[in-house]
């Protein structure tokens, strides 16, 4: 019997596109970590969505599927309470996606807010392609598949997930109902800032990742940016502009917040001092992470092993959805 077999059913997805950072593990991980102890939760590694934007170069999406699984199980995503799988390994993801795409209008596509925005973010490849104006349909097909009850999504993916329930009521209309349609379960993503100040992004070169040692979060955190008018070190500064000041929100002691905040105002503590506190802070609650990565950096199989009991549970469910999908298509 599957982990929480008779809960209700949540469904997330990430995207392999590189090495996790504080940002991923904060605003996704420490929330399934959270969902997989009351839900029956399925967490997938999306790798034909990273062929949407990544098409031309697919050299390391099988290096990044392992890292990225690495990360989730050193972070606590537990397969004795969540099904961990990967996308690619269940055609029924596919099969679905063009099912799908053949009663999807257009114009929904091309209303979709993330399209125009992501064109114009990324310059440098070509994303005239079907596979990036469709990628919602195949959002959609993985989330029908299997039928959850709530999807994790911050407030600004809110349009996708709306647009998944429009083709779960055109799909149910046209034919007969097959699909539920899920709901939002709202998360709270803390807006994690990365070294230069601007918001944690691989693209930006700001990252600190969960696989980086110790000596090399110590070093980043050296180089991030403090309150600019603190020039000096006699210079008062002021805490609630100052990106290192929110890392201590997240990993300080209440006590240690509130020293850091009064001796910043006044110029008792340098930004070196400030910095080497909040990295004790960080290092303390890596370091869990980085003892299971060892352990399964060393055991490869192990990570193979859970990947494909994941992926057999996953495929039974997959199976019996597009059953019903084809018979109501009467195909």
């Amino acid at each position: 019997m599957p982990p929480h077999a008779h809960t209700s059913r949540v469904l997330s997805g990430m995207q392999p596109s590189g090495l996790l950072h504080l940002g991923n593990w904060l605003g996704a991980l420490e929330n399934w970590k959270a969902l997989q102890e009351q839900y029956d939760c399925f967490f997938f590694v999306a790798d034909w969505h990273a062929l949407s934007t990544n098409y031309e170069n697919t050299s390391r999406i099988k290096e990044f599927n392992r890292e990225l699984l690495i990360d989730w199980l050193a972070a606590g995503i537990d397969p004795n309470r969540a099904t961990v799988f990967i996308q690619s390994r269940i055609p029924e993801h596919a099969m679905l996606h063009l099912l799908l795409s053949m009663i999807v209008p257009i114009p929904w596509l091309e209303r979709n807010p993330t399209y125009k925005e992501k064109r114009e973010e990324i310059k440098g490849r070509d994303l005239s392609t079907y596979g990036f104006l469709g990628y919602p349909v195949l959002q959609a097909a993985d989330i029908l598949l299997y039928k959850p009850d709530y999807v994790p999504v911050g407030k600004d993916q809110l349009p996708h997930l709306e647009l998944t329930r429009e083709i779960a009521r055109r799909f149910n209309s046209l034919y007969r109902p097959v699909f539920p349609e899920p709901k939002e379960h709202l998360t709270k993503f803390p807006k994690v800032l990365g070294t230069d100040g601007r918001k944690m992004s691989k693209s930006y070169g700001n990252t600190i990742n969960l696989s980086d040692a110790e000596p090399v979060v110590r070093q980043k955190l050296k180089t991030m940016v403090t309150d600019p008018a603190r020039v000096k070190r006699t210079d008062k500064g002021n805490p609630d502009i100052c990106p290192v000041y929110d890392f201590h929100k997240i990993f300080s002691s209440p006590q240690t917040i509130e020293q850091v905040g009064r001796d910043c105002r006044t110029a008792a503590i340098g930004c070196i001092d400030c910095k080497k506190l909040v990295a004790d802070g960080m290092v303390g609650r890596l370091a869990p992470i980085w003892e299971g990565r060892a352990r399964l950096t060393a055991t490869p199989g192990r990570v193979e092993e859970i990947v494909t009991e994941g992926s057999r549970r996953a495929s039974e469910v997959a199976h019996r959805t597009l059953e019903e999908v084809t018979d109501a298509m009467k195909l």
